[in-house]
């Protein structure tokens, strides 16, 4: 069931919202899907398979927006909305949200493009879906590039189980709220950046958080000045639990494409860091996997995507699309 809010009210980037010019030009598309659709921004060919890139938890595919364009230009990059997020179609009503549910839209889009193997660039949220992906489905993947979030967080199990139940009575009370017409609550252009600023605690410098912020808003219809988060709230409370540390050292042991792991040293590690580690030691015992540690915070892609464009640039130009034009065709669009 699509959203109820109207997306010619919607914005794809900033300029859209400031009259600036897109970072790099990009076409805007939709993919259709059971409930709806995914949009996403295609910058470069379309005549090569592209990079397919995935944001974090409750950000969209503006995230990668100043990073695309210090890849080389006929790198194609198709950066997507996750379900609920920017501009892509919610799910349904009375539907939870679930991490691995996002191994679905991954294999949807490369159904939809007819794609056998799909290359990924992940961050946080999708950093960890990705490393799921490559496990789950090691024969369809080319690479994997994954930004500060390794794998799947471990939770004492108390802590997991009391948050199982808080989610979901949380989840449950934005459902209904989201059945009901009444419009979210509305900010300024300023207020909303400063919520973007203070929701990622400051991890997103504030002159950045405008890119992070158009495809995420809307205009509000009772003040005209304003605008409300247009996310779906049911996402604040998504399950993201995923398994056990037994199963992510499996799944570290059943990749084998190349990946290339960056890591941000003023970010957490968001679980005890000896499961990091414990995972980590084995993904550099194969050849193929490559280890980057760079000064910034959880978004430096968003804050200095000068710091890790020329290790990604490396990977890429080695790994990525073009790489494969070497050997066997890259798949038709």
């Amino acid at each position: 069931m699509e959203s109820k809010f109207d997306l010619s009210r919607r914005y794809r980037h900033v300029g859209d919202l400031t009259d600036e010019p897109p970072t790099r030009e990009f076409a805007e598309i939709t993919i259709p899907v059971p409930w709806g659709h995914l949009s996403g921004k295609w910058f470069g060919p379309q005549d090569v398979q592209p990079i397919l890139g995935l944001h974090g938890w409750q950000d969209n595919a503006g995230t990668f927006d100043l990073l695309v364009p210090l890849l080389p230009p006929d790198i194609p990059f198709l950066s997507v909305d996750l379900p609920g997020h920017g501009l892509s179609s919610r799910l349904p009503d009375g539907c939870y949200y679930n991490t691995t549910d996002n191994l679905y839209v991954i294999l949807i889009i490369m159904k939809q493009y007819k794609w056998q193997k799909v290359s990924l660039v992940g961050h946080s949220m999708s950093s960890i879906i990705a490393f799921v992906f490559a496990a789950v489905f090691p024969d369809k993947v080319d690479m994997v590039i994954g930004l500060d979030a390794l794998k799947p967080h471990q939770r004492p199990p108390a802590s997991s189980i009391r948050s199982m139940e808080t989610r979901m009575d949380e989840f449950l009370k934005e459902d209904e709220r989201n059945r009901s017409k009444e419009e979210p609550p509305s900010y300024s252009y300023d207020e909303l950046i400063e919520r973007i600023f203070i929701g990622t605690f400051h991890s997103i410098n504030k002159d950045r958080c405008k890119h992070m912020l158009a495809r995420n808003i809307q205009k509000s219809e009772k003040y005209p000045e304003k605008y409300f988060f247009s996310r779906d709230r049911r996402l604040k409370f998504y399950n993201y639990l995923v398994g056990s540390q037994e199963l992510c050292v499996e799944m570290a042991k059943r990749i084998e494409c190349p990946y290339l792991f960056i890591k941000a040293r003023q970010s957490t590690y968001f679980e005890d860091k000896k499961y990091y580690d414990e995972v980590l030691a084995i993904l550099r015992t194969k050849s193929k996997f490559e280890y980057f540690e760079v000064d910034g915070s959880h978004h430096v892609h968003i804050n200095n995507p000068e710091r890790i464009s020329g290790v990604v640039n490396d990977f890429i130009n080695r790994f990525g699309p073009l790489a494969k034009q070497s050997g066997p065709s890259p798949s038709k669009l």
